[in-house]
């Protein structure tokens, strides 16, 4: 994947919205800046969806096509992102006791 630059990065508001139903890998389901990751954003918010702040997670992720899976090297950082939306709501994966 391309690396962003930082000077774009700094210039412009980006939201990247994943959706995970326990298979396969997590997809893209909206993405946008502007404007758009305003909108993006806000609904969130209206929804009750935790919200993550990873600038650079964000700028890897809005290069992805809509309603694609994100590829492998992201798994593990993306699951990151899952496991705080679960944390911030209290809840746990099912099937997950939480206990090693």
């Amino acid at each position: 994947m391309k690396e962003p630059d930082p000077a774009t990065r700094r210039r412009r508001q980006l939201a990247v919205a994943l959706e995970y139903s326990g298979e396969g890998a997590p997809r893209v389901t909206a993405k946008g800046a502007g404007e758009t990751a305003t909108a993006i954003l806000k609904a969130a918010a209206e929804h009750g969806v935790p919200i993550r702040s990873d600038q650079e997670l964000v700028e890897v992720l809005a290069q992805l096509p809509l309603d694609s899976e994100i590829p492998e090297e992201l798994y593990r950082i993306v699951a990151e992102v899952i496991a705080f939306a679960y944390w911030i709501r209290g809840k746990v994966p099912a099937g997950f006791s939480g206990r090693r």
